[in-house]
């Protein structure tokens, strides 16, 4: 293997207070209820606008779509959302015990290193900026050319432009979402279990490799 690709959102950072936050500001601002901080554990991996629509009340979903059958009125939500969390991105943010260091030992050994997420790619490359600086070579989140996971197509980008082939990249990540991205890239999975969805989920989307904490990530190099 010559190439470790990482998810961001509970892979690399725990991100779920400030994206938890961010989303209970827009549904409180429209009097809408807030859900606890660990119901957004199932609710993120797809992008803000599944976020915001998983977020919001079925009934009051229901109300935006029957007013705006386009989609504008749910749309505008979502953009509100995206504003108050660029304003607030890494309030409590920070990186998972142990992940730097593993990083700095992948390095060492020489493997390309990469981010591949469904966040916006402004704050995925913020956010990459402000705790890991100059650590990876490719950074890639969401962009409007590119379908978001788990279709392949931003991860065979991000395996391009490492120079590498799919078959040669692990594809870290803490979800269903990844498991199937690196299944449909041909990459290999590496699920892990200190993220926002835990060992199961991942087990089950197809995980070639299962891993319980940062420090392991090398370890996979020798198998």
């Amino acid at each position: 293997m010559r190439a470790f690709i990482f998810d961001l959102d509970g892979t690399l950072l725990d991100t779920l207070l400030d994206i938890g936050n961010a989303c209970n500001a827009m549904l409180a601002a429209h009097g809408y209820p807030t859900h606890p901080a660990e119901a957004y554990r199932r609710m993120v991996g797809n992008g803000f606008g599944k976020l915001v629509r998983r977020a919001l009340p079925g009934d009051a979903l229901e109300r935006l779509r029957a007013q705006c059958p386009d989609e504008r009125a749910v749309d505008a939500l979502v953009d509100e959302t995206r504003a108050i969390y660029a304003a607030h991105l890494n309030d409590a943010t920070r990186p998972y015990e142990g992940m730097p260091e593993a990083l700095r030992e992948l390095a060492a050994r020489d493997m390309r290193l990469a981010v591949f997420s469904n966040k916006p790619d402004e704050y995925t490359r913020a956010l990459m900026d402000a705790h890991f600086p100059g650590v990876f070579s490719v950074v890639r989140g969401a962009r409007p050319d590119t379908p978001l996971k788990p279709d392949p197509a931003g991860a065979l980008a991000v395996a391009a432009d490492l120079g590498t082939s799919p078959a040669q990249c692990f594809y870290v990540g803490d979800s269903d979402v990844d498991m199937l991205t690196a299944r449909h890239a041909g990459m290999t999975g590496v699920g892990v279990a200190w993220g926002f969805r835990g060992l199961e989920e991942v087990r089950e989307a197809g995980a070639a490799h299962l891993v319980r904490h940062p420090g392991d990530l090398p370890s996979l190099l020798e198998n």
